[in-house]
């Protein structure tokens, strides 16, 4: 009796034992990490993640996706077939499986969580696959640089990313399965070369922060690069994060933060901007009015109103420096070579993002330099939306469990860039 009791204590010792150490478990990373490249080859920059889709043959097959932290759900260039096995997908294919028009997620997909277009043709459940017998599920895409309409089928997907301690990338993979769509390999003719697929990184139940899970913590960091010849940086997860050479510098000691707002017609993330002030001259925003940020649109852009006091206030600011023909879309150029004032977006908790030289000034020739904000017009849906370039060496931080976002204005201050981070595999142990 003795012994059989002895023998159950010992035995729910080992069962407690296990239980705390799967509770102590840590996984050696804090976030996944992909490259992220600059496109020069549209008709306006572009910047993309690489990720890895099917596995094929022994290896991972990669695809370059457009950075949208805008659009409601992933889409790409692939086909879906209902009765996947080794053989059957057509080579240089990318086949997934089809979600049929009765289940919840097309539904939900084409009610709430769609491309807002007036442009697109209503779809329709008259489509099915040779054999299936269900009817596959047609949803609208949107062009994101020709605005064009086009039609995808909503399918299950897998996509396959390292993981990372913020330091180095591992050679350990994480998996994600969205619900993401199928488009022919026409609807890419205008993206940069080689990109196939737009990834959604905005708050829609749909996009891949949706499909990430524990142990990672939803915040998206991006770090745009300012060159196409080498790649910056896109994490998502809490973090550390460092870039080279400051090895030991966790990029978060640099950042500060400011409320993450929300806007009814939209899944993208927005900011409260009070005011923009050049030397000490401030422009005010009008109070009810929040700024969009945008992975699409090259340059800022400012309604007409705005734009025009910021001009004034520019120019006033400027007054020694020699003037130029403006080159479009620009309305204030200059003679290159010269120190132009910092722009600083005010921020309605009295913080300041300063926009250094490096991020407001586009050296067009080299004779010639613009400012790099642009006119909207006067009807434009946000007062202003910032853009690309003033993203580019900054590292942004979008924390979706607290909505926050994170900024440090210009990297190159910290003797470091977008492109620093080091992608040498390890095998994180």
């Amino acid at each position: 009796m003795h012994l059989l009791l002895h023998l159950i204590v010992v035995i729910l010792a080992f069962i407690s034992y296990e239980h705390e150490a799967i509770a102590q478990y840590v996984p050696p990373y804090t976030s996944i990490v992909v490259p992220v490249t600059k496109h020069t080859d549209a008709t306006k920059p572009l910047y993309s993640v690489q990720i890895m889709t099917a596995y094929v043959n022994m290896q991972y097959l990669h695809a370059n996706f457009l950075i949208d932290i805008d659009a409601p759900f992933i889409w790409h260039d692939c086909i879906v077939q209902w009765n996947i096995y080794p053989g059957s997908c057509p080579s240089n294919t990318l086949c997934t499986s089809p979600v049929s028009c009765e289940e919840y997620q097309c539904t939900d997909v084409r009610t709430t969580f769609s491309y807002e277009n007036p442009s697109c043709p209503p779809v329709t459940n008259s489509s099915t696959l040779p054999g299936w017998g269900y009817c596959t599920c047609p949803v609208n895409v949107v062009d994101p640089i020709t605005g064009s309409c086009g039609e995808a089928l909503l399918n299950y997907d897998e996509f396959t990313v390292n993981t990372s301690d913020g330091r180095n990338v591992f050679t350990g993979l994480y998996g994600a399965y969205p619900n993401a769509a199928c488009a022919p390999s026409s609807s890419f003719e205008s993206f940069p070369a080689n990109v196939t697929g737009v990834m959604a990184f905005s708050s829609s139940p749909y996009a891949l922060p949706a499909y990430l899970f524990q142990p990672l913590k939803k915040t998206l960091a991006l770090c745009l690069p300012s060159t196409s010849s080498a790649p910056g940086v896109l994490f998502f997860g809490t973090g550390p994060y460092y870039l080279l050479p400051n090895s030991d510098v966790d990029v978060r000691s640099l950042l500060s933060y400011t409320p993450l707002l929300k806007h009814p017609d939209s899944f993208g993330y927005f900011i409260g901007v009070k005011a923009i002030v050049i030397k000490k001259k401030s422009i005010n925003v009008p109070g009810n009015l929040s700024t969009k940020l945008s992975t699409l649109e090259p340059y800022t852009i400012l309604r007409t109103d705005i734009y025009n006091r910021l001009i004034q206030a520019f120019s006033m600011a400027t007054i020694g420096i020699p003037l130029t023909r403006p080159v479009s879309p620009f309305g204030l150029c200059y003679r290159a070579g010269l120190k132009f004032p910092d722009v600083d977006f005010s921020l309605e908790d009295g913080k300041k993002w300063t926009v250094y030289m490096a991020n407001s000034i586009k050296q067009i020739t080299k004779d010639v330099a613009c400012l790099a904000f642009v006119d909207g017009g006067a009807t434009t849906e946000h007062a202003i939306v910032i853009g690309t370039y003033q993203f580019e060496d900054n590292f942004l931080v979008f924390d979706l469990e607290n909505s926050t976002f994170g900024f440090s204005s210009s990297l190159l201050n910290e003797q470091t860039s977008c492109s620093k981070f080091n992608f040498t595999l390890t095998d994180g142990n």
